[in-house]
């Protein structure tokens, strides 16, 4: 006779990635011969870089194969402080620098250090999906707020001061966003800092992945950067996944306080231990090594971002912004809700209409429900422009069927 499994109350209160979900849902679609566009993944179509491939044969043919300190190669370390300087203007020694096997896992480390049971973590909305649900798998309590289109989905001063008690730890920010694509400017996050700076219990984690993919001439600035009080609570976390387009070497890191980053260490030595060696010697030629791709990649993103806001704002019930940065947009269905599919099946939230989208279109999107803010659905134009316009056509001709 099994033994009945029961599942601890931390793994109780947290729910499983959407954006994986409808990813994972599309490829099964796909294999089963349906001609599915998946408009769901957040990693770039480009190849990783030639010279970082490179970096990593050369690391196998040469035995670069063993295991490496905890958090990441004193070479890596080296690499990350040269980066932040150089792109941010911000000092930090290898003592400050925590490397981990992706982005999520610097997250949880920092979170799973730091919450204790009814500490606070206030999350602007939309958000990635991760963040709420990895500060409850760690004891602690989300806070959102909602940054709505009429905010450019950021978060105010005033709606900052409101969110903040005693018990709040941790701000998170993410510029430019997953999902929006919204991305803070040095004025923006300066006014932000003011109302941080009156609050000294509030830490800042700031998730800046996208860093690199911004359009339009915007300037690129991260908090500790436009706010020197903030430099010793805040914690600078990037990694090469977005903007090197290797989201499968799984490499994240981040900046911060030496006493943070040393219990970060104690908690990544007893679970994952370091990220796989060959990848971290990619990353260091990725850091040190030309960016002269990133240009003419941007550049195909800002085509596909302006083709596809263009061809969503001719779609009925559909309105959509140009965000800065990232490679989503996230439009609002509110005009679509209270119709009736052909199906018969009446829309009344944006899951609704994600699920209805991929029955009727082959279309796959993520439903703003999961991103903490309604009605709205993300779209990733991270794919080709082929697909994204095919996929244009059919969002159109899904939402001219709603009646």
């Amino acid at each position: 006779m099994a033994s009945q499994l029961f599942l601890s109350d931390a793994v109780n209160r947290v729910a499983p990635s959407a954006t994986i979900a409808v990813t994972t849902k599309a490829a099964e679609l796909r294999a089963a011969g349906e001609d599915v566009i998946g408009l769901g993944a957040g990693e770039p179509d480009f190849d990783t870089p030639d010279h970082i491939k490179q970096a990593a044969i050369e690391a196998i043919q040469s035995g670069k194969t063993k295991y490496t300190p905890a958090d990441g190669l004193p070479e890596l370390k080296q690499a990350i402080c040269a980066k932040f300087k150089r792109d941010n203007d911000l000092e930090y020694t290898p003592a400050q620098i925590h490397v981990a096997p992706g982005g999520k896992p610097v997250i949880y480390n920092a979170l799973v250090s730091t919450l204790n049971e009814g500490d606070e973590v206030v999350i602007p909305a939309p958000y990635w999906v991760s963040y709420p649900e990895m500060v409850k798998l760690c004891g602690g309590t989300p806070v959102i707020v909602s940054c709505g289109p009429n905010a450019q989905y950021k978060l105010t001063p005033e709606s900052l001061e409101a969110a903040i008690t005693p018990k709040t730890k941790w701000l998170i920010l993410n510029s430019p966003s997953n999902p929006t694509g919204a991305a803070y400017s040095g004025a923006e996050l300066k006014a932000l800092s003011e109302v941080l700076l009156r609050h000294p219990q509030v830490w800042i984690l700031t998730d800046d992945m996208y860093e690199h993919l911004v359009y339009d001439g915007f300037e690129y600035k991260t908090i500790a950067q436009v706010a020197p009080g903030l430099y010793e609570r805040t914690l600078t976390m990037n990694g090469v996944s977005k903007a090197y387009a290797m989201t499968g070497w799984r490499i994240g890191f981040a900046a911060g306080p030496e006493a943070l980053i040393k219990t970060m260490r104690k908690v990544i030595s007893q679970t994952t231990s370091n990220p796989s060696s060959i990848s971290q010697h990619a990353a260091i030629a990725a850091l040190n090594g030309s960016h002269d791709f990133l240009p003419a990649r941007n550049d195909v993103f800002k085509q596909r971002r302006d083709m596809v806001v263009a061809e969503l704002n001719k779609a009925d019930g559909l309105t959509c912004g140009t965000p800065e940065g990232a490679f989503y947009v996230y439009p609002s269905c509110a005009g679509a809700i209270g119709k009736t599919a052909p199906s018969g099946k009446r829309i009344e939230t944006d899951s609704d209409f994600a699920s209805e989208l991929l029955e009727q279109e082959k279309v796959a999107v993520v439903m703003g429900e999961a991103f903490g803010l309604s009605p709205a659905f993300r779209i990733s134009y991270a794919t080709s422009t082929e697909a994204l316009t095919e996929a244009m056509a059919r969002i159109q001709k899904f939402c001219a069927s709603l009646k």
